[in-house]
């Protein structure tokens, strides 16, 4: 009986062990799932393709199609709208010129909201009115969703290089899940407070 009970609990070590290296190569796999980004200019282009460097899927869009083709010619998969692109991922990140522009990818007729999967990351790195960030932050809840504001410091050169520095404002317990992706394209990425107060530390 006692063999019988050491063997037994060899094999459940045995067993746990296999659990838990199982349970590591998910958590890695999972990190390395899709990454939708949403606005391909100047900026937004080459901070994609760290993305891509790092080893993440990236899954595109930009209104303006001539942008497409070097984050395509990279790897990239590339759709027709911000909505198509939320149906595939379940982390976002939107680098846009203005507020409006930042309302109408979110919310717009072919919004990200449209088709947003609950439990979405949504990370802006625009640089727009915090009042704006707070708006986006209360319609992704409502489906569900996490929105964070995390502007930039930094010009072109900054994002080719990957050492951008990013301002970051959300839920407290999300800033690791957003930090992971963030520091692909920057060397500093600080935790500021709540939706917004990314974007007021940027511009103060």
């Amino acid at each position: 009986m006692a063999a019988l009970f050491r063997g037994y609990r060899n094999f459940y070590k045995r067993s746990n062990k296999h659990v838990e290296l199982t349970l590591v190569s998910c958590r890695s796999m999972a990190s390395k799932t899709p990454v939708g980004f949403i606005g391909l200019g100047n900026m937004g282009t080459p901070m994609a393709r760290n993305l891509l460097k790092h080893g993440y899927p990236v899954i595109a869009t930009d209104v303006f199609p001539e942008s497409f083709k070097e984050l395509q010619d990279s790897g990239a998969q590339i759709l027709d709208c911000p909505a198509e692109v939320a149906d595939k991922a379940d982390r976002i990140i939107t680098m846009l010129p203005s507020s409006p522009n930042v309302i109408e990818v979110y919310t717009g007729p072919n919004g990200i909201l449209k088709k947003v999967k609950k439990g979405t990351l949504l990370i802006d790195s625009s640089t727009i009115d915090p009042a704006v960030s707070k708006e986006m932050a209360v319609a992704a809840e409502k489906m569900g969703a996490v929105f964070m504001d995390a502007p930039v410091s930094g010009g072109v050169g900054a994002a080719g290089l990957a050492k951008l520095t990013f301002m970051v404002g959300g839920v407290e317990e999300e800033f690791n899940a957003a930090q992971e992706l963030l520091t692909c394209m920057g060397a500093n990425v600080v935790y500021c407070g709540q939706v917004g107060s990314g974007q007021g530390s940027i511009q103060d």
